[in-house]
């Protein structure tokens, strides 16, 4: 069963995603850190679509190597 729209946001709200302003039901959530912008179209008891679960993936993989690089430091 896949996770929903409320889950998903709490897990960006975890890893240090931003909510900013969007337009009509639109959000966008950014990451002081990435480049990336991933853009929420959908209600908080919606199913996670298959596209948000790779955006997450990629952010999560992009921090980790930040992490890595400063830890190098």
């Amino acid at each position: 069963m896949p996770r929903k729209i409320r889950d998903y946001k709490t897990e960006l709200i975890r890893l240090g995603f931003v909510q900013r302003r969007g337009k009509g039901s639109h959000q966008n959530w950014k990451h002081p850190q990435l480049q990336l912008l991933i853009t929420i179209a959908f209600k908080d008891g919606e199913d996670t679509p298959l596209y948000l679960e790779k955006l997450l993936k990629q952010a999560i993989q992009e921090l980790e190597t930040i992490a890595a690089e400063e830890s190098e430091e």
